[in-house]
């Protein structure tokens, strides 16, 4: 009877290998995505997904979870598609969260897949496993999912990217259990599925009529127009009604050329300056970004008094909370191909210009000196990617961000983003310069970024901005009639023996005469190298979130 029963189950065991497996059903439906580079930080419940992987992906190995994040991140807001992620389950996404919750805020599409330990364990919870897997990442993604059977994964992974795509784009999250991958399944037919939405309201024809009337116009331009790749569309929009152009408060991605005349300069985080920076306007279009951010305490109205606010998200959670005006739920480079429509007042007044502002001495090494030796000498192609909290209103000032898609940093204040992200951006704007700008404290919070970059060849200069401490705690902390906060001294670290040992040439600077000879070394290289900058305090600098 054995000998019958084994005879009888071989065509069944030659049949199911002969199907589309739940690997190979993914694999294809990824390939018909786009989506063939994983970023990630392999377990044990996740190498049975990568059997037999395929010549045409590519792997890019993190060493630790938030710094896999921050690549993807990065990657995706390049590339402008999701990217995918693999991480280790429970423990491996537990690291991952910081820089999740800062690809929520970013609006990122991210897939992110982690391993789960075998159905048949699941009832006897197993090292290793994920305990109400679905549960530990929200609220920072959009959708998450463990699949019912193994043949649902498919579908659940195509859901995922419809998810991940639509706005508000964001990170989605799969638990997969590691015996899934060698199931049968039915492959998966791509679809199309609407990553745009309108206004349905008639409420953009009402700001149509008010820009078209409106003396004195302006525009607070935020991520939302990076992200649709609008920068065409706000410059024409600008130029047509003579508007001054605000950035939003902390905007992670630049969004109008900082070196145009119509550019105004930076809102503050601050209701007060936000109203003081605005105040003669009649007409305030707020685009792609909330209306406002705030992060310290304020009082009084939100607007100038007199003026209409209309804003333009693709986030209905944005628009419910702002505290002022007309909220239109939109994409944004429709809205602006829409508000092109309207015709300039005869009357519209000449906004007036921004007056130039001198460049730093050099007697000293500075924030604002090294900004403006970094804009001297960077390439053409170079695109920052910032994450120094207190030298970016010297970044402001004297660094101006001019070209499409030049600046990156983190939407969420989170620390540990912007040094892995370099990477993935690298990735997704193959020959371009990357320059990370980095603070010292920043730094450290993804440090193992250093070595992906260097094993990737990634042409990427690191330079970071050693003013040893947390100095933009130490800014707020004046606020709060602190001296030096507990906590914030950050001494003895050598980053240049910290890069060496990750695989990176680097260098030291602490004499400004000697700071445009290791910048030139740095943005020449064809790989990645790292500059450490030893700063030292401005007396000018004005408090870090007083953007000017």
């Amino acid at each position: 009877m054995a000998a019958d029963a084994d005879h009888e189950a071989r065509p069944e065991v030659e049949l199911k290998t002969n199907r589309e497996t739940v690997r190979s059903a993914t694999v294809k439906l990824l390939r018909e995505l786009g989506v063939t580079t994983v970023f990630g930080n392999p377990g044990s419940t996740e190498l049975p997904m990568f059997r037999d992987f395929p010549d045409d992906f590519r792997y890019v190995l993190g060493l630790q979870e938030a710094s896999v994040l921050g690549m993807a991140d990065g990657f995706a807001q390049a590339t402008r598609n999701a990217a995918l992620i693999n991480v280790h389950s429970a423990a491996g996404l537990g690291h991952a969260l910081g820089n999740l919750f800062t690809a929520r805020k970013n609006q990122t599409p991210l897939i992110v897949i982690a391993g789960q330990q075998a159905r048949s364990l699941l009832p006897f919870e197993p090292f290793l496993f994920a305990e109400r897997a679905t549960e530990f990442p929200q609220p920072h993604v959009k959708w998450a999912c463990e699949p019912a059977r193994a043949q649902d994964v498919p579908a659940a992974i195509a859901r995922a990217y419809y998810v991940a795509m639509q706005p508000p784009r964001g990170p989605v999250f799969l638990s997969i259990p590691m015996d899934d991958w060698d199931e049968p399944a039915e492959p998966v037919e791509v679809r199309r599925v609407a990553d745009k939405i309108a206004d349905a309201s008639g409420l953009i024809d009402e700001a149509i009529a008010a820009l078209a009337g409106a003396r004195r116009p302006a525009f607070v331009a935020g991520p939302g127009i990076a992200l649709e790749d609008a920068w065409d569309e706000i410059i024409a929009l600008a130029e047509k009604h003579r508007a001054r152009v605000w950035v939003s408060p902390n905007s992670p991605r630049n969004s109008f050329p900082e070196d145009h005349p119509l550019f105004a300069g930076f809102l503050p985080a601050d209701r007060g300056h936000v109203v003081a920076s605005l105040a003669g306007s009649d007409v305030i279009l707020v685009i792609g970004a909330p209306a406002f951010v705030y992060h310290v305490e304020g009082s009084g109205p939100h607007v100038p008094e007199g003026a209409r606010l209309f804003q333009f998200v693709d986030d209905p959670a944005l628009a419910t909370w702002a505290a002022s005006g007309t909220a239109i739920t939109t994409s944004i480079k429709p809205a602006l191909e829409a508000l092109l429509r309207a015709e300039p007042s005869p009357e519209r007044e000449k906004p007036p210009a921004r007056q130039p502002v001198p460049a730093p001495s050099g007697k000293a090494l500075t924030e604002p000196y090294l900004m403006h030796r970094i804009a001297a000498a960077r390439p053409a192609n170079s695109i920052i990617v910032e994450e120094a909290p207190s030298s970016r209103p010297a970044l402001q000032t004297h660094l101006p961000i001019v070209r499409r898609d030049g600046f990156f940093t983190s939407a969420s204040g989170g620390l540990g983003y912007s040094l892995p992200a370099a990477v993935g951006i690298a990735l997704g704007k193959p020959g371009d310069k990357v320059i990370g700008l980095i603070g010292d404290g920043s730094s450290l919070y993804s440090i193992q970024g250093l070595w992906s970059a260097a094993q990737l060849g990634l042409p990427i200069s690191y330079i970071i901005v050693n003013n040893q401490g947390y100095s933009a705690l130490k800014a707020f902390g004046q606020r709060f009639g602190l001296g030096n906060p507990v906590g914030s001294d950050i001494v003895g670290v050598d980053f240049c023996k910290i890069a060496e040992g990750q695989g990176l040439e680097a260098r030291r600077v602490a004499d400004p005469a000697e700071l445009d000879a290791a910048l030139r070394w740095s943005f020449d290289a064809k790989g990645p190298t790292l500059v450490e900058v030893l700063t030292v305090p401005d007396p000018d600098a004005r408090p870090w979130w007083a953007e000017s």
